[in-house]
């Protein structure tokens, strides 16, 4: 019997998403109305107030290993003075939402299927805590926690997030600390050279990613190269110095494109 994720991500990836709709202008709107009624009377369609993560038409992140489809905001304009977002997270085998931190918004976490490791640590002095979360649990990562999630199996995972505001952010730890000023980041990990700092930023793949060899090698998954569109951009602040080229020693462990083998 298929999984209610294996379903659930066919149906997104089998379907064409419509084209991405631009809601700035309602958004701006909604936050000028004068009161809570006057916001409901600018959402004069009861369609407004369904949001579809079946066939959205925005607040889609997708990476090699899954997909993540966020309701805040800028993708669902009626939680506008709620204080909400909710997001549906679908994990392909061996598929990670990689370590970040919601800087606006406490979330918790509801694993539909599978099992779906979670780690976080909330701040300076914090133990590490880990779950190995089955179907039916539930966790929680406080507000600018840094977390992540895998599926540690080989069909895919689906779990729901709440989080406590509209507009909750997404801050990708290994992306936004690699786009750092790179003598700052090399120094910062022992000054391991800013030739290995642009080999490793060049290696950052988006989330959501492929995950551990481990897994990758018991799902019989093969690592292919990976989309990198969400590195920080540079600026004259944090740009890498002319004459210098990343490290090989970083660069190495990139593998070559190839089509990813797997069974689910």
């Amino acid at each position: 019997m298929l999984s209610f994720a294996t379903v659930f991500l066919a149906s997104i990836v089998g379907s064409s998403l419509g084209a991405a709709v631009n809601n700035t202008g309602l958004v701006d709107t909604l936050r000028d109305a004068a009161t809570a009624v006057d916001r409901v009377n600018d959402l004069p369609k009861d369609s407004q107030f369904v949001f579809d993560f079946f066939n959205p038409t925005a607040g889609v992140s997708t990476g090699a290993g899954g997909s993540v489809i966020l309701a805040n905001v800028a993708s669902f304009p009626a939680v506008v003075g709620n204080g909400a977002a909710m997001a549906v997270g679908i994990l392909e085998p061996c598929g990670m939402n990689t370590p970040h931190t919601h800087p606006r918004a406490t979330e918790i976490q509801f694993n539909v299927n599978g099992t779906i490791r979670t780690g976080m640590i909330t701040e300076n002095g914090g133990r590490f805590i880990m779950t190995d979360l089955q179907p039916g649990q539930m966790t929680i990562f406080p507000q600018g926690s840094i977390h992540f999630q895998i599926n540690e199996g080989c069909e895919p995972a689906l779990f729901v997030s709440g989080l406590n505001s509209e507009d909750p952010g997404a801050l990708q730890i290994a992306q936004r600390f690699l786009g750092l000023p790179p003598d700052i980041v090399a120094a910062t990990l022992g000054d391991i050279g800013i030739e290995e700092v642009m080999g490793l930023n060049d290696l950052i793949p988006d989330s959501v990613a492929l995950g551990t060899d481990e897994c990758l090698q018991r799902c019989g998954i093969t690592r292919t190269s990976q989309p990198t569109t969400q590195q920080q951009t540079r600026v004259s602040g944090n740009a890498f110095p002319s004459g210098v080229t990343a490290s090989t020693y970083a660069t190495g462990y990139q593998s070559a494109p190839t089509t990813s083998s797997k069974s689910h």
